[in-house]
């Protein structure tokens, strides 16, 4: 059966904290794992949260601050040490190159998996599978940064009544479904729109055109909530967002589950950022992330 889920390995922003560690998110979609921003520590809460090198076929990096990149070389060691079997793919802005080489190889180790890079300079489509196709938005932040945005494509949802007036059974579904039209019968007389689910990962930035075109209509949106509202100044100055803000962005996008995360240090009580949320007119499903939590992408309608 296929899983689609977010394994969440760490909600901290900066620097860890005696119940948080650095960013770490593993995204399961059907048969594949994509991992979005290891910050140090990840590899340990890899092994934590029941995730394994072997689940890893993609690598996310929003940006080259050390709480959202430090643990890659932990990560792509481990990926080599295991000898994953499939070659894992690696995003990171190309302005990063650097950082990336020098993480990739910090340390002497044997490479013995195939990882390819593949960075991004621009917006756009950066990988297309049969499952899903991949995009990425450039952010508003100090350094240069991407946020990533996964979309299945449409289908088809074939309604049984309208089969069975038309007198559609057996192995002429099949037929109608691959030729399009059946014995006069077109494969819209019989079916409707299956909308592809949509996910979307905005880690450090302020408001920009690009989080809104990367939050509209998902599923499932994971967004940075550095601050609070009260500290909006800090959070401009510093190229975040506050928990009020981003709710506002998953409203207006329609957002069906949004998961806050990427909280400062200075705040102890979590509920606020749900709270400052829900103030915002936000009223989909709402999750304040913690380490190791579990999220399940939303069914469809």
């Amino acid at each position: 059966m296929s899983v689609r889920e977010l394994v969440v390995l760490g909600t901290a922003s900066q620097v860890p904290t005696r119940h948080r560690n650095h960013n770490g998110y593993l995204l399961r979609w059907d048969g594949e794992g994509i991992l979005f921003d290891p910050g140090e520590g990840t590899q340990r809460q890899m092994l934590r949260a029941g995730v394994a090198a072997h689940d890893l076929n993609r690598i996310c990096v929003t940006h080259f601050h050390g709480d959202h990149s430090l643990g890659l070389a932990g990560v792509i060691q481990r990926i080599n040490l295991d000898k994953v079997p499939h070659e894992v793919t690696a995003h990171y802005p190309r302005s990063g190159q650097r950082f990336f080489d020098r993480l990739r190889y910090a340390t002497a180790y044997r490479e013995t998996v195939e990882i390819a890079e593949v960075p991004v300079a621009a917006d756009g489509v950066i990988a297309a599978t049969a499952g899903y196709t991949l995009e990425a938005r450039k952010l508003s932040h100090p350094v240069e940064s991407y946020g990533y945005r996964l979309a299945e494509p449409d289908g088809r949802r074939m309604l049984p009544d309208r089969l069975t007036a038309h007198g559609i059974k057996g192995p002429d579904v099949g037929r109608l479904q691959r030729d399009g039209v059946l014995d006069g019968v077109s494969l819209d007389d019989v079916s409707e729109t299956r909308h592809g689910q949509r996910f979307a990962f905005v880690m450090d930035t302020r408001l920009c055109d690009g989080v809104y075109a990367l939050a509209e209509g998902c599923d499932l949106l994971v967004i940075e909530s550095t601050f609070l509202d009260e500290d909006e100044r800090l959070a401009v100055d510093h190229g975040h967002l506050t928990a009020g803000q981003a709710a506002r962005v998953a409203r207006d996008a329609g957002v069906r589950h949004l998961v806050l995360t990427h909280f400062s240090q200075r705040y102890s009580e979590p509920e606020e950022f749900e709270r400052q949320a829900r103030a915002a007119g936000f009223e989909g499903e709402l999750t304040v992330a913690h380490d190791l939590l579990r999220v399940s992408v939303p069914k469809r309608r």
